[in-house]
């Protein structure tokens, strides 16, 4: 599909920052970015809130807008924009959502599960030493378990990719997980 008039105006009116044109962008697209949003959380087996998706979609448009509108600087109009801002915003929506559920996996979550920075760059959760503490703690679960714990939390596969790539039925790897997690919290409270 090509570019359409109206999405070339558009983008150029952002990108010039003409009054209004900022809203207007938001208005045309924040419905697709809901879509991106809850596809991806579906395929990936994630369960999210109406609070994840404002919060997705907020992140999505952060990142739009960072740098000068760097992303939409870099839209080299040969396709539709929509087709465009669907693969940018699915990359977003992944990273972050990878991002929380390490977050979330490694205690760095307030009382009401949102994701809580940690010391240095977001996107580094976790860090270099939690990492060599992960794989420590890892190393005392059965092998079983720390393969899913590890296919989950650090390379973010879903249950279904779990599943397949490791024999075991996609049902038992949630309860897998929670086992697997509140074993690692004791094991941490013990080394520390």
């Amino acid at each position: 599909m090509a570019l359409t008039d109206i999405d070339r105006r558009l983008l150029k009116q952002c990108l010039t920052r003409a009054p209004g044109a900022w809203k207007d962008f938001v208005d045309r697209f924040v419905g697709l970015f809901v879509h991106v949003i809850r596809h991806t959380a579906h395929v990936r087996s994630i369960r999210i809130t109406s609070d994840d998706v404002d919060d997705l979609c907020s992140e999505v448009f952060v990142r739009l807008i960072e740098n000068d509108y760097a992303v939409l600087r870099r839209f080299r109009e040969q396709c539709s924009l929509a087709t465009y801002l669907t693969v940018v915003s699915r990359r977003i929506v992944v990273k972050e959502m990878i991002r929380r559920r390490k977050a979330e996996a490694w205690g760095h979550v307030d009382a009401h599960g949102a994701a809580i920075e940690a010391a240095g760059d977001s996107k580094t959760i976790p860090n270099s030493d939690s990492v060599e503490e992960i794989a420590l703690l890892l190393d005392h679960l059965p092998q079983p378990d720390a393969q899913i714990v590890r296919k989950f939390h650090l390379e973010g596969k879903t249950y279904r990719e779990i599943s397949s790539e490791v024999g075991v039925p996609e049902n038992s790897i949630g309860p897998t997980l929670t086992r697997a997690r509140e074993k690692l919290k004791q094991m941490r409270v013990v080394v520390e």
